[in-house]
């Protein structure tokens, strides 16, 4: 095998491993929480615009007001929110990368097999 074909072979298994669920939920959670967190932030520094309606954002996080303890609410309420959105969409992708390698190799191992019987 060349180089070539090892650093092929090493970035195709890096492409194809599955992601950290716990790892990517947090890291999606810690996101979506301090853009939550600055959002609420920003409509309180800034000057209120009467077309933005944070309040809406109640009708999903539980406590939550347009307020500075509000904008903390919201904090914990978008990291919860994203980690569970993360940790699904990595257990979405790895499940479908495992059906993916199961098909592939399953179709290889047919194609190589296929004429088995004719030698017999």
């Amino acid at each position: 095998m060349t180089i070539a074909e090892e650093r092929m072979l090493a970035q195709l298994e890096l492409a194809f491993a599955p992601l950290h669920k716990r790892a990517f939920g947090i890291a999606v959670g810690v996101a979506m929480g301090v853009v939550c967190f600055a959002i609420t932030a920003i409509y309180l520094i800034g000057p209120h615009r009467p077309d933005v309606h944070l309040e809406l954002l109640a009708e999903y996080f539980y406590g939550f007001t347009p307020t500075w303890p509000g904008a903390f609410i919201a904090l914990g309420w978008g990291t919860l929110v994203g980690f569970v959105a993360g940790w699904f969409v990595a257990f979405s992708r790895n499940l479908a990368m495992a059906v993916l390698l199961f098909i592939t190799r399953t179709r290889a191992e047919l194609a190589a097999t296929r004429s088995f019987l004719d030698h017999i």
